[in-house]
């Protein structure tokens, strides 16, 4: 396979992906193509190799830099704005999360402790219906704490030095 055509199939595959992860494909493409770029691109360069409008690279560059994984850079002498991609997969991976757990499992948490607070649980099924919705709140409780320790790992040394041994 040609550099090309890997490239293509790179950033096609992690646009795909993208929708898995609670972010467009648009969004997704334009992030694996800053973070294959060897240097910062314009915006024009990014509509051109994705076939995309301005209004779709603008706003998805922005939802990017929202994100905290897209950063723009000025050139000197340049009128054009340029944009890059985070390149530490680590840094990355803990900016993503982050940015899940308060878009997504916050929100949740919040429901679930509303909904298995409710008053009553006299009959059967409105006891199961606590039981259940308690459950899973706490379950989801501990999933993001568990992830939040995760995420703080690259400023601990001791859990950095713990993730190294177990490498």
């Amino acid at each position: 396979m040609e550099y090309r055509d890997a490239k293509s199939k790179f950033i096609q595959t992690w646009g795909a992906l993208g929708s898995q992860w609670g972010i467009n494909k648009t969004m997704a493409q334009i992030h694996a193509l800053l973070m294959v770029a060897p240097e910062a691109i314009s915006m024009e360069e990014i509509m051109d190799e994705l076939q995309i409008s301005r209004g779709n690279a603008s706003m998805n560059l922005r939802a990017l830099m929202d994100w905290g994984i897209v950063y723009k850079e000025l050139k000197p002498g340049e009128r054009r704005e340029f944009f890059t991609a985070e390149k530490d997969l680590d840094e990355l991976a803990v900016k993503i999360s982050r940015e899940r757990s308060r878009r997504e499992i916050k929100p949740a948490l919040k429901v679930l402790k509303e909904v298995s607070s409710i008053e009553g649980g006299t009959s059967s099924e409105e006891k199961h219906f606590i039981d259940q919705t308690t459950k899973l709140y706490d379950f989801v409780l501990k999933a993001d704490n568990v992830l939040e320790k995760i995420t703080e790992y690259k400023d601990n040394w001791l859990t950095q030095l713990l993730m190294k041994f177990m490498k």
